[in-house]
């Protein structure tokens, strides 16, 4: 599976969304990671290897303290896949908004029905 792919695969995931979202806020412990999740610490950590494997995320270690911290590289792969997509949604409704503002000058003939 490529890179693109793994990054994907491992945010379909909403826990593992969060689990980002909370990491973006800076470094955290499995158990800090938890704490907001009715599942153990077990399935948590099921989901930070999912994301450790696809890049997400890496785990430093510090005395007892293993903080998991966002890398994110992958999310940049993501970002530049999706940018042709954003750039064609954008020039569409760029059309969109020409033809509305034609419509209401009266300057075309509204679609017959």
């Amino acid at each position: 599976m490529d890179a693109l792919s793994m990054t994907l695969s491992a945010l379909a995931d909403p826990t593992r969304r969060a689990i980002l979202a909370r990491l973006a806020g800076g470094e955290a412990s499995v158990s800090e990671l938890a704490e907001p999740f009715d599942m153990s610490l077990v399935a948590v950590s099921k989901h930070l290897k999912v994301l450790e494997k696809a890049g997400l995320i890496s785990k430093g270690r510090e005395a007892q303290w293993r903080p998991c911290r966002l890398e994110p590289k992958p999310l940049r792969q993501v970002d530049d896949w999706l940018e042709s997509y954003r750039q064609f949604w954008n020039d569409n409704l760029d059309r969109l908004e020409d033809y509305a503002a034609l419509l209401q000058k009266g300057e075309m003939d509204e679609p017959s029905k």
